[in-house]
């Protein structure tokens, strides 16, 4: 009999939830102020600061530096159990893999981009795909719109 990651997550009982409703709150919050800043010192840091970063695919930084803001808007969302904050997660989920989709054809037509990029749209898809799944679970039935 196998226990899936999200039964584990609740099973411990509310004060757990809890917890991992924090945990998945407070690392968005901490992703976007990080996801502002790298991406602010991108845009806004200057020649210098873009040829730092390289091949840079300026509407996967464009969105992502945009995309910033909604992930602090949305971790306090958990943080404070708004019910929106779901959907926040859901919308970023979504909006994400689009991008990354549209990061892929850029690609596939040989245009110019940095490995790490990739692996950061990786990233951000895996995150916020998790959170969207995971959040219904973490917030309580009142919050979650149960």
């Amino acid at each position: 009999m196998g226990v899936s990651v999200v039964g584990s997550v609740t099973a411990g009982g509310p004060g757990r939830a809890s917890w991992w409703r924090w945990l998945a709150g407070g690392l968005a919050v901490a992703f976007g102020v990080a996801t502002l800043v790298e991406g602010g010192h991108t845009l806004f840091g200057g020649a210098a600061a873009r040829e730092a970063a390289g091949n840079v695919v300026p509407f996967v930084l464009v969105f992502n530096f945009g995309a910033g803001f909604l992930y602090v808007a949305t971790g306090l969302a958990v943080l404070a159990e708004r019910a929106w904050a779901v959907w926040g997660a859901r919308l970023l989920a979504v909006l994400t893999l689009a991008v990354f989709g549209a990061l892929g054809v850029h690609v596939v037509q040989g245009g110019a981009f940095e490995g790490r990029t990739v692996a950061a749209m990786t990233v951000r898809t895996v995150f916020w795909v998790a959170q969207a799944l995971l959040l219904p679970r973490l917030m309580s039935r009142r919050a979650a719109g149960s």
